[in-house]
């Protein structure tokens, strides 16, 4: 008898059995984004123990959800992949987070604050594209968060991408923002528009004027921002 097993041969509780462990669900949500390496998928899960992570990863890769894969030409380096059993999560992940969006209090919402997951989760929705085709630095300052969350860095480069930078990455900086981190969640999450926020100086941006102007087309915004709450 499997531990913690419904006994029940409804698929919904044999899938609740594989699922609705623990961290599983969030671990999904990681590896559909796009995560496949272990530091960064603990980077988009920053209070989940490394020994959770990889008891995890294991279950996944045992219920036919994940295959583990080496990198080529990086000798002992592996990733992890959703199997095509994996990807049928994708729209389900997608529902439940549709689903918390609208029918989940803000309050509630905006008192789980987490400094790093929000900078991993911008980072890799950062849009290229609208910033300028030369490398632009992008300085986050949160300066109620204690030193270790205080201050972080985007690194944009049009040919390698977006790195996200928790120690000064030795570049001119083009671009600071300096706000405290439940006024960037709810810019991020939707639930604020920029413009109040930067009225009200609750954001304070300094520097280039152009990237300025775009920050909202740069930024991107969470892909749930748009969904509207059902309650207040």
């Amino acid at each position: 008898m499997t531990s913690g097993s419904y006994q029940q041969f409804c698929p919904v509780s044999m899938a609740a059995e594989i699922l609705c462990t623990r961290w599983t669900m969030v671990l999904v949500r990681e590896l559909v984004a796009g995560t496949t390496r272990f530091n960064d998928l603990r980077r988009g899960m920053p209070r989940m123990s490394p020994a959770l992570l990889s008891k995890r990863l294991k279950e996944l890769e045992d219920n036919g959800i994940v295959k583990k894969m080496p990198v080529a030409g990086e000798p002992g380096v592996m990733e992890y992949h959703l199997t095509p059993s994996g990807k049928e999560l994708g729209p389900i992940v997608e529902a439940m987070g549709i689903w918390g969006q609208r029918w989940t209090e803000t309050q509630p919402q905006l008192e789980k604050l987490d400094a790093g997951l929000l900078m991993w989760d911008m980072r890799r929705n950062i849009q290229v594209p609208e910033l300028p085709r030369q490398r632009s630095v992008i300085q986050f300052i949160y300066p109620e968060r204690r030193v270790t969350e205080r201050n972080w860095w985007l690194v944009v480069d049009p040919k390698e991408g977006v790195d996200l930078c928790m120690v000064e990455p030795g570049f001119d900086v083009d671009l600071f923002v300096h706000t405290d981190l439940r006024t960037m969640t709810a810019i991020w999450m939707g639930l604020e528009p920029m413009a109040k926020a930067i009225e009200d100086e609750r954001m304070v941006l300094t520097g280039d004027k152009a990237l300025q102007k775009s920050m909202l087309k740069w930024l991107g915004l969470n892909r749930l921002a748009s969904v509207p709450k059902q309650v207040a």
